[in-house]
């Protein structure tokens, strides 16, 4: 009777040292799919490729992951308004930034010009000779492929572009709206439309001939700065390093080799709503 008795609690003993062991198995070997990434971005489609080498390098040095969250920044910042999770926004432009700022989404401070960019007009490698330019600012093609017009970033400088050149009237009725410029460029490539407007980066990592460069210098009004701002929220001690990472001379020599413009002072004094944040 005894000698059963501690049989059974010897069975029961070992059954809960192989349900711990399980147990603790089972808490260290969470597949990498399903384990929550250190540090979200939410990233611009036309800075992707270049965040997506530099995390590479970030996760090298740090050992941190960071997930790339990447759309048009009209839709980036809508997310971030109604409270997605993320803890950096890299945006296409000050205007979407500055409606995450307006919703109270920014910490304070950390707001960056961190690029420029400028953009171009692109059409498929084996278009003919004579589709120039000036053919396209005359409205002589049949589809033309923009970010859309009134919200994704690239769409919004093209368009106030045409305005500048008296050109938006003939040239809107071809316009084919997509909602990213990295969409833009694929329909240019797969010769989908006649010609396209993306940006300098976009065209340099592309199988398009580019017929115009549109340049702030020529354009002063099409100063397009690419900014950075850390997100509310639990993540913003990871998204201030990795802001930080951004700014040194590894992510710009990355930035630099992609085609991006680095603004003379990465940080400096905005206007916000009438007054100076320093």
């Amino acid at each position: 009777m005894v000698s059963r008795t501690i049989s059974q609690l010897a069975s029961k003993n070992l059954m809960q040292t192989v349900l711990a062991g399980i147990t603790v198995i089972a808490a260290f070997s969470t597949p990498v799919a399903t384990q929550p990434p250190g540090l979200v971005v939410s990233v611009a489609a036309s800075m992707n490729d270049a965040l997506a080498e530099i995390a590479g390098l970030y996760r090298a040095a740090t050992g941190v992951t960071v997930a790339l969250n990447t759309g048009s920044s009209n839709t980036l910042a809508r997310q971030i308004v109604e409270g997605a999770r993320a803890g950096l926004f890299l945006s296409a432009d000050e205007i979407q930034m500055d409606v995450v700022e307006k919703a109270g989404r920014l910490v304070p401070g950390t707001r960056t010009r961190l690029l420029t960019n400028e953009l171009a007009v692109i059409v498929p490698r084996d278009a003919p000779p004579d589709l120039t330019v000036e053919r396209v600012l005359d409205g002589r093609v049949a589809r033309l492929a923009m970010g859309e017009p009134s919200a994704v970033p690239a769409g919004v400088y093209g368009r106030r572009w045409f305005e500048r050149q008296g050109a938006w009237a003939r040239v809107s009725p071809k316009v084919v709206p997509f909602p990213t410029v990295r969409a833009v460029l694929a329909a240019v490539e797969a010769g989908r439309v006649d010609a396209g407007i993306v940006y300098r980066t976009d065209a340099m990592a592309s199988s398009t001939r580019v017929i115009a460069r549109v340049s702030a210098k020529d354009h002063p009004y099409l100063d397009i700065v690419q900014p950075a701002a850390v997100i509310v929220g639990p993540q913003e001690v990871a998204a201030r390093q990795f802001l930080e990472f951004l700014k040194s001379a590894p992510a710009r020599a990355v930035f630099t080799n992609r085609g991006f413009g680095i603004p003379p002072v990465l940080s400096e004094p905005k206007p916000v709503f009438g007054r100076v944040e320093g």
